[in-house]
């Protein structure tokens, strides 16, 4: 059993991911706590609209789509540390300014909006460059291990920042979490400083000249070229658009389906959560690169119990449906991410990561609105459950197109039903 969890842990020996790990996982505790604050807040000021909601999630992820490849370009040619620490002091910034606008009484709906649009650049700028930084950290040998711990770091925030959002909301409203926010999102400043670049595990920056000729367009040929990188790419676009917008649903679906309050979303989001934690440690043990059938099998099944959630007509069945849909969800993105990842050159990991991040997270600003709107107009469910369909039809296509690749074919053949003859004695 220890040995287990040694193997579990591993990357964890490391000490430039150890204080990355801690960094993360305390600015995550708080971003998922000012999600929660900001869609409970959106809901207040416009008047429980969905739609309102889903246009904020869009303008938070519509810098994403932007301007995330020419950050995986910057994630190729600059120093990574570096350009972390610039991205996190500008989320600092802001998080602080949106606190003294919550705790003043002074804050605005089209505030909100700025924050969320301003917000997303940080994040579109920070993301690429944190996932290709991981291999600097620890290495080719431990990559696996390390992404799949960067997964349960999300997921363990997830769990904790809902549960103390919607608790600290019921007792001190909104103002105090947003400043718990900013002030947590100082760790990965600390933690960066506090590195050691000796032992980053860098290969040597190209020339300048070399550097200045590299351009978003050869990565997407690079990638265009890849089918294997291509496929989970295109299948991970439409889940992510369609299927990965809890953030908006969940909240629309505890206020305006079941009539309840802020504490009833943070239990939503913390038992997906908590299947997502889980599906990320079920993945730290993986030492090559994940197989394109698990990729799609975990697909089938998050698009399966993402629908199975839109469906379910009562209260205590979300609760249940929740852990597994976010098991396979994390399951599928983190595998989906290993293959990725694993099976890209060095030379090409920023750009070919930043397009990973433009279709995993890039894809709300197209998404969120029409859920919002199909969630305003039809129900939450309905959102959710359309959502799942759409993903599981896309995973299914996925899978037959890999057989037929992989030279197998699929027949189907109608059997006669059997005859049975009756005989004299």
């Amino acid at each position: 059993m220890q040995a287990r969890l040694s193997t579990m842990f591993q990357s964890l020996q490391v000490r430039n991911y150890r204080l990355f790990a801690f960094g993360q996982l305390v600015k995550l505790i708080g971003v998922w706590m000012m999600f929660i604050a900001q869609d409970w807040l959106v809901l207040e000021l416009s008047g429980d609209s969905a739609t309102a909601l889903g246009v904020v999630v869009a303008l938070q992820f519509t810098p994403v789509l932007l301007l995330t490849l020419l950050s995986g370009r910057l994630a190729d040619r600059y120093d990574k540390r570096m350009l972390l620490f610039i991205a996190n002091a500008f989320w600092t910034v802001l998080s602080l300014a949106m606190s003294v606008l919550v705790l003043t009484d002074l804050v605005q709906l089209w505030h909100v909006f700025v924050f969320a649009a301003l917000l997303g650049v940080a994040n579109a700028m920070e993301t690429p460059v944190r996932q290709a930084f991981v291999s600097e950290l620890v290495g080719t040998a431990l990559l696996p291990n390390a992404l799949s711990l960067n997964a349960a770091v999300f997921n363990s925030a997830r769990i904790v920042g809902p549960a103390v959002a919607g608790l600290a909301i019921a007792l001190f409203d909104v103002g105090p979490v947003f400043l718990v926010t900013a002030l947590s999102s100082i760790a990965p400043l600390v933690t960066v400083i506090r590195m050691r670049p000796t032992e980053l595990h860098r290969e040597p920056l190209p020339p300048r000249d070399e550097r200045a000729a590299a351009t978003v367009l050869d990565g997407l040929r690079y990638v265009a070229r890849r089918p294997d990188l291509l496929l989970p790419m295109v299948v991970m676009s439409v889940i992510g658009m369609s299927l990965f917008n809890f953030q908006l649903t969940l909240a629309a679906l505890a206020k305006t389906v079941f009539n309840t309050g802020a504490a009833s979303f943070g239990l939503f989001s913390t038992t997906l959560a908590a299947g997502a934690l889980v599906g990320a440690l079920a993945g730290t043990g993986r030492r090559s690169r994940p197989s394109v059938w698990l990729v799609l099998g975990a697909a089938i099944g998050c698009a399966t119990f993402g629908t199975l959630v839109g469906l379910a007509p009562a209260y205590w069945m979300v609760v249940a449906l929740l852990p597994p849909t976010g098991f396979f969800m994390v399951y599928f993105a983190q595998a989906a991410n290993q293959r990725v990842q694993l099976g890209t050159d060095a030379a090409f990991r920023g750009r070919v990561m930043a397009l990973w991040v433009l279709v995993f997270l890039g894809t709300n600003p197209v998404g969120a609105p029409i859920i919002g709107w199909v969630a305003e107009t039809f129900g939450a469910g309905a959102s959710i459950w359309a959502g799942g369909l759409l993903s599981l039809t896309t995973a299914l296509l996925a899978l037959a197109w890999q057989l037929r690749r992989a030279g197998a074919r699929l027949r189907f053949r109608i059997l006669p039903l059997p005859r049975f003859y009756v005989t004299e004695m």
